[in-house]
């Protein structure tokens, strides 16, 4: 069965669905995500001995379909760990080969390949290449939201979650180059007052256009709410700023992973929350803690790439076994090297 952009294919295999899917300009479209869907992506994948992974920037009803939600590195790890011939992969790309990198026997597929990452994307290989020649004794840390070559160029991964310990391990009389976000290399360097740190101006374009004014604002209208922010974001810097003058109470700002975020939400005391992050979160956070009332700093802030998953393209995924992800051997034996080094340092946490 193919599918064309001009022509839609009718999904009708076993009778249990009746609906066409068709590729429109935001992704595979023409499929609800009802019960008689969920039922069918549940059996296909279990007719294919394959598991769902769902990253928690994913449309709630792929989350709720999958065998396991988190961040991409938690996910990847799980990839590796799981007792399945297939990996489908609800993320974006350079997560689906992080988990075919850790898990190199197993075939990993992606609902949609065209879903891309616009902080990955924010660096290539050779530009790294060039980069890593400007200071040649330098140590390469990755942000593990980079492509597979990237990682093969890089000593050492970090996350979120550990980015300042791995940059605390190394020699401080070694240059440190950072890539690819600029947010979290800003939280770095400030956590560790490390001068010798270069860090690469990359961004994702979400989590960058959470900006200080929006916190500001709606932590002026909400004064009894907590903030949870992700380094990623433009306002992670505005945030320590207003606890700092004392506009927010310190401890009320937090920094912190997706992972940090949810056991964060699992104890806070407070009513409401206020979180900086792509609004996907906001469904784990509801989940794990239904009493605390979430709400975004920045409602807009929508990944059009992770939403390229769509309820079509999963089915579409597992009726036609598309797409799969491919990791150059050498790349990805080079790759697993810095995603190694990374865990024995510890504290990775759940991931970005």
């Amino acid at each position: 069965m193919s599918i064309t952009s001009d022509r839609p294919a009718a999904v009708t295999a076993t009778g249990l669905l009746d609906a066409e899917w068709y590729d429109a300009p935001g992704g595979y479209a023409g499929v609800e995500p009802t019960q008689e869907w969920a039922d069918e992506v549940r059996r296909l994948a279990r007719a294919r001995n394959a598991t769902l992974l769902a990253h928690n920037y994913q449309l709630p009803a792929i989350q709720d379909v999958a065998d396991h939600v988190g961040d991409s590195l938690a996910l990847s790890r799980i990839a590796a760990e799981v007792d399945s011939d297939e990996i489908i992969f609800c993320g974006v790309h350079f997560m689906a080969e992080t988990a075919k990198i850790l898990s190199p026997e197993k075939r990993v597929l992606i609902p949609d390949e065209r879903a891309g990452c616009s902080l990955a994307d924010s660096i290539t290989a050779d530009e790294l290449r060039a980069w890593k020649a400007e200071f040649p004794d330098a140590i390469v840390v990755s942000y593990v939201n980079t492509t597979a070559e990237v990682k093969g160029l890089t000593d050492i991964c970090c996350t979120s979650s550990n980015a300042v310990d791995v940059v605390a391990s190394i020699d401080p009389d070694r240059d440190v180059l950072f890539l690819p976000d600029q947010f979290l290399g800003a939280h770095v360097k400030r956590e560790t007052g490390r001068d010798n740190i270069h860090i690469w101006a990359g961004e994702c374009h979400v989590h960058a256009g959470i900006n200080g004014d929006e916190l500001a604002d709606q932590a002026a209208s909400h004064p009894d709410a907590d903030l949870f922010i992700h380094p990623e974001c433009g306002c992670a810097t505005s945030a320590l700023y207003l606890a700092g003058e004392g506009a927010v109470p310190s401890d009320r700002v937090k920094i912190l992973s997706t992972g940090g975020m949810l056991d964060a939400a699992r104890e806070t005391g407070a009513k409401q929350v206020l979180v900086a992050t792509e609004v996907g979160m906001l469904h784990q956070l509801r989940k794990a803690a239904p009493g605390v009332d979430f709400q975004a700093v920045n409602d807009r802030a929508s990944c059009p790439y992770m939403k390229m998953i769509t309820p079509a393209a999963l089915l579409r995924c597992l009726r036609e076994g598309r797409d799969e992800v491919f990791v150059d051997a050498d790349v990805a034996d080079k790759a697993r090297k810095s995603v190694e080094r990374m865990i024995a340092i510890g504290n990775p946490g759940s991931g970005e």
